[in-house]
C-alpha cells in the first residue's frame, strides 16, 4: 500500500495514516526539501520571487502539510506507537526548518529580489521573509550560528515533552465518587461518569480532569471534600506538588530549561531578553509597552474585581454560613450566587443548547453576515464524531468553493484539552500547476457528548468557544490573499490574531442570533426571552475577576521572559505577579504554570497578552455593527461585508493596523471592551 503521507492530490488520507508511514515519509520530502533548498540557492539560479517559489515553497509545503497532519493527529488520537513515530522523526523535521530559516545563501537570494517586481502581497511576504530570517539566525556565524540550531531543536522536544507531560497527567487522574458524594452534580455529568465507570467494570462514578467532567463538579458539588479532592489534582498536574506516582510528569525541569533556552537565543540575536525578540513580529512596540498596557488595564478591573470577590465573601457568610471559604469553594460559591442573584443556573440554560442546533445557528449568522453557504461534505477522517463540511459563495461563473473545516467536536482520551482552529492547507495560487488552491482548517473543541441517546449539551462558555474557533477559522477559510505567506492567518501579527475570533464571541449575546439557535433538549422549546434577560443581566457577573485572572497570566508571561533570571525558580516571580494582580490568591501548592501550554509548547511565548491586545480590537471592531444595527435587531450585512473585505479577505498581506482603520476609519480604543465588560466609568 502506498504511503498515505506522500499523497497530496487533495486532502490528508487520515484514515489511512499509520504510524510506519511517519519515518519513511519524512525520510522522502526531507530529501526533496533539501535538493529543492540547494537548486534555489546555487549561483546561477534567479533572484526571482516566483522562481524560488516554484521549487522550493511547493517542496516545504509538501513538508509542512505532511508533518502537520502527524502533528494532528498526535494531538487528537495520541497512541504509544504515534507518540513514538513523531518524536522519532521531530528532532530532524525541526532541524530542517531552523536550518532552512538561517541559511545565509537563501537569505542572500531573498535580499537581491528586487521589490519593484513583486505584486503588494508579494512585497509584504518579502519584507516578512527578511524579517524571519534575522529572527531565525540567518546573519550568525560559526559557532553561534551552530549553537542557534541546537537551541532549536532541543525546545521543539522540551516542548513536545512539555504537552506530553500536560495530557498524560490529566488522563491519568480518575476519582471513583459515590452517589452521595456527587449530590448537586447535574445529572448528565453524572451519567456520564457511571457510564465510564462502567465501561471498566469499575463502581461508582469516574470523575476525571477533564473540562467536561471537572468544571461542573466545582461549579455543582455541594460536597467541599469532593471540589478539593479535584481543586489539589488539577491545580498540580504536571508539577513537583502532584499526589504520588503522577509527580513522573513534572514538568518544573522543563520549563527552566525551555527558559534558559530562549534567554540564550535572544541573546545570540543581539536582544537583551526573549520578550524583545516576541515583539519585533508583532503590533506592540515593545515589552515595556505591553506591561503598561496590563498594569494600565488592571489598575481599571481592580475596584470591579474587588467588589466581586466582597458580594462573594458577604454571600458566604450570610447565606452559607461559610466564613473562610478555600479555593476550590469560589466557583461553586460564583454559581450559588450568580442562581439567587439572577434567578437561574448554568445548568438550566445548558438544556437549550444542544449541538445541532447552536452549529445550526452559528451556520445561519455566518451565512448572512459574510454573504456564502456552509454544507456538509465527506472527507477521511480521525475519528467518527468529526464532521466535514464546505464554505461555498456564489459567483457569476456559478458555485464557488471558498474553503473546507473539519469540526472535532467531543473531549476523549488520547486527546489534549483546550480548543484550537489550526490550518491543514492555506489558500494558494500555486506556482507549480497554476491552480487556485482553496484553504482548509482544523477547528477542535473539547466538549461534553450527549448521553442516553440525547444529543450533547453545550454550555454557554462552551457556545462562546465554538464562536471563538470559528472565528480563526474564517479569519483563514474567507480570505481572498493568493499568496501562501500572507493569506488567511499567515503573516497576521500575533497580538492581532484574536481579533476575529473573539469578535464573533460577541453574537453569543444577542437575543436575535441565541432564539434562532436554541432548543430544549427535552421539549424543543427555544431559549425563553425571560431567561435570556437574566443571562444578560448576569453578562458581567465577576468580569473584573476574571479580567484580571487574564492579565496574571499575561504579566506573569511576560515578565518570565525578560525580568526573570531564566537560571533561578520562577514560582517567586508567579508569587510577585499574584500580588500585584490577584485578588484571589491560589494555595501556595497551584502550580498553574506547570500546565500552561500557551506559552511553553503553543506559540504564545511572550505573547499570552495577545488575547487581552486583541480583545481591545474586537470589541471596537464589534461596536461597528452596534453602531449599524436595524430594527429588526439582527446584524447588518453591509456592516459585515465591510468587515469582511477589510479584515477577514485580506488577512497578513498589509499591517493589522491598516486592515483595523480601513474598517472603522480609525485606531482602537479602550471605551468598547470596558463598556462590554460593565467596566465603563
Amino acid at each position: 500500500m502506498s504511503n498515505a503521507l506522500l499523497d497530496f492530490t487533495d486532502l490528508p488520507r487520515f484514515d489511512r495514516i499509520t504510524p510506519a508511514d511517519v519515518a519513511p515519509a519524512v525520510d522522502k520530502l526531507l530529501e526533496k526539501a533539501n535538493a529543492a533548498l540547494e537548486t534555489v540557492t546555487a549561483a546561477d539560479f534567479p533572484a526571482r520571487w516566483d522562481a524560488i517559489a516554484k521549487v522550493l515553497d511547493v517542496a516545504t509545503e509538501h513538508l509542512g502539510t505532511a508533518w502537520g497532519a502527524v502533528s494532528h493527529l498526535n494531538s487528537v488520537a495520541d497512541t504509544p506507537e504515534l507518540r513514538a513515530a513523531y518524536n522519532g522523526a521531530l528532532p530532524r523535521v525541526t532541524e530542517f526548518w531552523t536550518r532552512l530559516g538561517a541559511d545565509e545563501r537563501l537569505y542572500a537570494k531573498y535580499k537581491a529580489i528586487d521589490p519593484a517586481t513583486l505584486t503588494p502581497e508579494q512585497r509584504q511576504a518579502h519584507k516578512n521573509a527578511v524579517r524571519n530570517f534575522v529572527l531565525s539566525g540567518a546573519e550568525l556565524t560559526g559557532a553561534s550560528k551552530e549553537r542557534f540550531a541546537q537551541i532549536q531543536e532541543r525546545q521543539a522536544e522540551l516542548s513536545q515533552k512539555f504537552s506530553e507531560n500536560a495530557l498524560d497527567a490529566t488522563d491519568a487522574f480518575a476519582y471513583y465518587a459515590t452517589a452521595e458524594e456527587l449530590d448537586g452534580v447535574p445529572a448528565d455529568v453524572q451519567q456520564a461518569a457511571l457510564a465510564a465507570a462502567q465501561a471498566e467494570d469499575k463502581s461508582g462514578y469516574k470523575l476525571t480532569l477533564k473540562m467536561p467532567c471537572y468544571l461542573p463538579v466545582m461549579q455543582f458539588a455541594t460536597r467541599s471534600a469532593l471540589r478539593e479532592t479535584m481543586y489539589r489534582a488539577y491545580v498540580t498536574r504536571a508539577s513537583d506538588q502532584a499526589q504520588g506516582d503522577a509527580r513522573r510528569f513534572d514538568n518544573s525541569a522543563l520549563i527552566r530549561e525551555i527558559l534558559v533556552l530562549r534567554h540564550e537565543e535572544a541573546n545570540l540575536l543581539g536582544y537583551d531578553n526573549y520578550g524583545q525578540v516576541s515583539v519585533v513580529p508583532k503590533m506592540a512596540q515593545s515589552p515595556d509597552e505591553v506591561v503598561s498596557f496590563l498594569r494600565d488595564l488592571a489598575r481599571r478591573a481592580r475596584p470591579y474585581a474587588e467588589k466581586d470577590v466582597a458580594d462573594l465573601r458577604d454571600f458566604a457568610a450570610s447565606q452559607l454560613g461559610l466564613h473562610d471559604p478555600q479555593a476550590w469553594d469560589w466557583s461553586y460559591l460564583a454559581e450559588k450566587l450568580k442562581e439567587a442573584r439572577y434567578a437561574f443556573s448554568e445548568q438550566e440554560v445548558k438544556k437549550y443548547f444542544t449541538a445541532p442546533k447552536v452549529l445550526a445557528g452559528l451556520f445561519k449568522i455566518i451565512e448572512t453576515l459574510f454573504e456564502v453557504s456552509i454544507r456538509r461534505d465527506t472527507a477521511p477522517v480521525w475519528h467518527p464524531a468529526v464532521e466535514f463540511y464546505r464554505i461555498e459563495r456564489n459567483s457569476p461563473n456559478g458555485t464557488e468553493l471558498v474553503g473546507q473545516f473539519y469540526l472535532d467536536q467531543p473531549a476523549r482520551t488520547g486527546k489534549r484539552g483546550g480548543a484550537w482552529m489550526d490550518d491543514v492547507r492555506t489558500r494558494w495560487l500555486r506556482p507549480d500547476t497554476g491552480v487556485l488552491q482553496t484553504p482548509v482548517a482544523h477547528l477542535v473543541c473539547n466538549f461534553a457528548e450527549g448521553v442516553e441517546g440525547k444529543p450533547p449539551l453545550l454550555t454557554h462558555d462552551d457556545v462562546i468557544t465554538l464562536f471563538h474557533e470559528f472565528g480563526h477559522g474564517l479569519h483563514h477559510m474567507l480570505t481572498q490573499v493568493n499568496e501562501r505567506d500572507v493569506s488567511g492567518i499567515s503573516g497576521v501579527e500575533w497580538d492581532a490574531v484574536e481579533l476575529p475570533s473573539q469578535f464573533m464571541e460577541n453574537f453569543c449575546w444577542e437575543w436575535d442570533v441565541l432564539r434562532n439557535m436554541t432548543a430544549h433538549v427535552d421539549t424543543g422549546a427555544p431559549l425563553p426571552r425571560e431567561l435570556f434577560d437574566k443571562m444578560i443581566a448576569a453578562k458581567n457577573f465577576q468580569s473584573g475577576m476574571a479580567t484580571l485572572r487574564q492579565i496574571e497570566f499575561a504579566l506573569f508571561d511576560m515578565l518570565l521572559h525578560t525580568d526573570h533570571d531564566p537560571a533561578q525558580d520562577f514560582m517567586p516571580l508567579l508569587a510577585e505577579v499574584r500580588s500585584e494582580v490577584s485578588v484571589l490568591p491560589p494555595p501556595s501548592f497551584s502550580r498553574t504554570a506547570h500546565t500552561f501550554s500557551h506559552i511553553f509548547s503553543g506559540g504564545y511565548a511572550a505573547g499570552y497578552y495577545s488575547y487581552k491586545w486583541a480583545e481591545v480590537l474586537s470589541a471596537d471592531a464589534y461596536a461597528a455593527f452596534e453602531e449599524a444595527a436595524g430594527s429588526d435587531g439582527l446584524p447588518s450585512t453591509e456592516t459585515g461585508r465591510r468587515y469582511r473585505q477589510a479584515i477577514l479577505e485580506t488577512g497578513g498581506s498589509r499591517p493589522a493596523m491598516e486592515s483595523f482603520k480601513a474598517f472603522r476609519g480609525r485606531e482602537p480604543t479602550l471605551d468598547a471592551l470596558l463598556r462590554h465588560q460593565g467596566m465603563a466609568s
